[in-house]
């Protein structure tokens, strides 16, 4: 039984709630979204105190560079296998993916040199399925579900984060940077048993009408780009904030890093708890709109809180718990966007596409914030980051939410009916 079989309706209505293969479906998918980022998280809060000991481990540009270059793998291959996904089907593009990101684990995890583990991070990026996941869980559930299946993935991706920075830095005093790379690579593993035993079969929803045109024009609207810019720049922030705040937590809040996950776990759970039911409940009443231009207007304001405060612990921990509010609203709400507004049958390369930009944002992330902090100020890598914020910011402003495609497909058929009738 496979999953790349066609179908020209959509997933049958039901009076209220998901049903139980939509929330199998979304269910599973979240969790093998949160394995793989689970791996990649481990190392956020603990991988630049660690490199201080490897040769050229002072060269933050080259400590950037590991922890961003992930996103350059990411971003070569996301769109041609998020476009595979939509042709061979997502199981196959996901269990090869997860193949790759394992044998970049365990390359990364062989070695103590700087630029092998640098290699190992981008083979580990070739492994994109995030755009095969995220259609897959679109394929799956009804429009009026897709924010609530997304925001499972969000949850997920939160509460690996959370673990991550809970139990990073204990397994860093365990198994040190280089063993938590190999335990990356074993839940990879893991994932695709996940995928083979435990994901249900979903039936791919295509229109045969939309495949019609050049691909080009389906996909790069600007209602698409401006949501491929946006995840573009949260992953900018987030990757260049951990260049420089694990150091910051140690040398000015004065907390050990085995103790990091005493300021990570209360901010993380308490922005999450905020985050989360607040964009259910803006979906449900129609101000979507509202919460991701303030989700936006909250990041400017942090990174400009991070280089304001970056020398106090108060400052460090506000700072921290108001990123991961706006983090946690974006990581739920800009999938289900991108599904909303693509066609449905390229809905894999549109979240092919979305996924690079996620990507180009971890790399740029990663290697500016590097260089920022090795020739500059810490503070410049905040204000940097604080002045592409702001520049977000001018775009969300000009965000439309999508409307229902039900919606849209009838104001579609009474215009032809109008037209008809004047023909």
């Amino acid at each position: 039984m496979s999953d790349t079989t066609s179908s020209n309706a959509a997933p049958p209505e039901a009076s209220s709630g998901m049903t139980a293969l939509e929330r199998r479906a979304s269910m599973t998918l979240a969790s093998i979204y949160g394995l793989r980022m689970l791996g990649l998280f481990l190392i956020l809060p603990v991988f630049a105190v660690y490199a201080e000991h490897l040769p050229l481990g002072h060269n933050k540009t080259l400590v950037g560079l590991a922890l961003g270059i992930y996103g350059l793998g990411q971003a070569l291959l996301q769109i041609p296998l998020g476009a595979a996904s939509d042709h061979y089907g997502r199981k196959p593009v996901m269990i090869f993916g997860l193949t790759l990101f394992a044998l970049g684990s365990f390359l990364a995890g062989s070695s103590d040199n700087l630029y092998l583990i640098i290699a190992g991070r981008a083979v580990q990026g070739t492994g994109a399925i995030s755009a095969a996941i995220s259609a897959m869980i679109a394929d799956a559930t009804r429009e009026e579900h897709r924010t609530k299946a997304m925001a499972m993935v969000g949850m997920t991706i939160g509460l690996s984060f959370i673990i991550s920075l809970v139990a990073g830095p204990a397994l860093y005093n365990l198994i040190s940077v280089p063993g938590m790379f190999i335990l990356t690579g074993v839940m990879a593993l893991a994932a695709i048993a996940v995928i083979i035993w435990v994901v249900p079969n979903v039936p791919m929803v295509t229109h045969s009408e939309e495949l019609q045109g050049h691909w080009a024009r389906a996909v790069f609207t600007r209602p698409l780009i401006k949501l491929d810019f946006s995840i573009f720049v949260v992953n900018f922030l987030q990757i260049s904030m951990f260049v420089v705040v694990p150091l910051a937590l140690v040398k000015y809040a004065g907390i050990p890093l085995l103790h990091h996950w005493m300021v990570y776990l209360p901010v993380a759970v308490l922005s999450f708890a905020l985050a989360i039911p607040g964009i259910i409940w803006a979906e449900k009443h129609g101000h979507m709109k509202a919460v991701f231009v303030g989700a936006v207007a909250l990041l400017v304001l942090t990174m400009l809180g991070f280089a304001a405060g970056y020398t106090s612990a108060l400052g460090l921990i506000a700072a921290l718990f108001f990123f991961f509010v706006g983090f946690n609203v974006m990581e739920a709400l800009l999938p289900s966007l991108v599904s909303r507004t693509a066609p449905p049958s390229r809905k894999g390369l549109a979240l092919g596409i979305y996924n690079t930009g996620q990507s180009l944002g971890l790399f740029a992330g990663g290697a500016v914030g590097g260089l920022l902090a090795q020739h500059f100020t810490k503070e410049a890598v905040f204000l940097a980051a604080a002045t592409l914020a702001g520049l977000w910011l001018l775009v969300a402003l000009t965000i439309k939410p999508p409307a229902k495609r039900r919606q849209a497909q009838a104001h579609t058929a009474q215009t032809r009916q109008r037209h008809a009738r004047a023909g």
